[in-house]
């Protein structure tokens, strides 16, 4: 009963979407570069791995896997002008209902620097989207709908090239920043195409972070994305991060779930934990979440967080 539970609130979702699944990420704030495109090796040079396993305890709940590498060339020496841009890679597999994506994420960004500590960066990406829909995981609740029929049984394959953009201001006490992605609504596509156009996402982002005392610094961030055939998306965290080494803090993400994280820091490394849990008034299955972050700076001092 779970299992048939759970696959066909996936399916309706999916398809209610274009097959596109919203990617929370209680720890957005570490994954700015995914987000927008301008915020690209925004923390320097880094790789990074994140995990998210949702509705712990349910057959068959979301999984998410990420993993990114951001080089920012001002670390390679060089030219000035060099020294301003940065690239990365991010790749993304999430696993919901009937459906399996793959995103593969180019950056790159450059700045400009406005004032004595602010910068401007703009941003665009390469997003090469890779969607499995395994037909032996469709519920006979859509076994006649005329556009899914079809696949019922089997394994449908649909790629779509799009873009991404973005654009941000930047200081070492706070960012603002907004980015657009799917800006050609996935109209390039090849193989199975068994979904319309994907939506435009905007998604909007700002942070503040400032030491009080010698021992403690407070970081505040926020995030706001829109999409046409879903709700708004609303979250924000705070965090407390002690003697530059270990950090707790709390977040929420309005009307669906709040979540408590923590987290260390050991020179170039940095690993973060949260334990997230549903809302009692969200439509969400009433399970909790564990997400795992780990990432490393691979040049220049010890690592930072927002």
């Amino acid at each position: 009963m779970k299992k048939l539970l759970l696959l066909s609130l996936g399916i309706l979702l999916s398809i209610a979407s274009f097959g596109q699944s919203r990617k929370y990420m209680s720890q957005f704030s570490h994954l700015q570069g995914y987000l927008n495109p301008a915020l690209t090796a925004y923390e320097g040079s880094m790789v990074k791995g994140f995990v998210r396993n949702q509705w712990v305890g349910w057959e068959g709940a979301p999984k998410m896997n990420f993993a990114s590498a951001e080089l920012d060339f001002a670390n390679l020496g060089g030219s000035s002008d060099l020294g301003k841009n940065a690239m990365g890679v991010n790749l993304l597999s999430d696993e919901y209902g009937a459906f399996k994506e793959t995103e593969l994420i180019l950056s790159y960004a450059t700045r400009i620097q406005v004032s004595e500590k602010a910068g401007l960066r703009m941003g665009a990406g390469l997003n090469i989207n890779s969607i499995r829909l395994d037909g032996t995981r469709l519920t006979t609740e859509q076994a006649n709908d005329p556009t899914l029929a079809q696949y019922v049984g089997g394994f449908a394959d649909m790629n779509v090239l799009d873009f991404n953009i973005g654009m941000s201001v930047t200081h070492p006490n706070y960012y603002l920043s907004y980015g657009v992605h799917n800006v050609n609504q996935g109209s390039i596509s090849s193989g199975d195409v068994f979904m319309d156009k994907k939506p435009r996402v905007g998604i909007a982002q700002a942070g503040y972070r400032n030491r009080f005392t010698e021992n403690m610094t407070v970081i505040g961030n926020a995030m706001w994305r829109s999409q046409e055939d879903l709700p708004d998306n609303v979250e924000f965290n705070l965090k407390f991060l002690f003697k530059d080494k270990f950090w707790v803090g709390a977040g929420h993400r309005v009307d669906y779930a709040n979540n408590a994280q923590l987290g260390v820091l050991l020179g170039k490394l940095r690993f973060g934990y949260v334990y997230e849990w549903p809302m009692l008034q969200s439509y969400l299955l009433p399970n909790q979440t564990h997400e795992f972050m780990l990432s490393y700076r691979l040049f220049g001092g010890d690592a930072t967080i927002w």
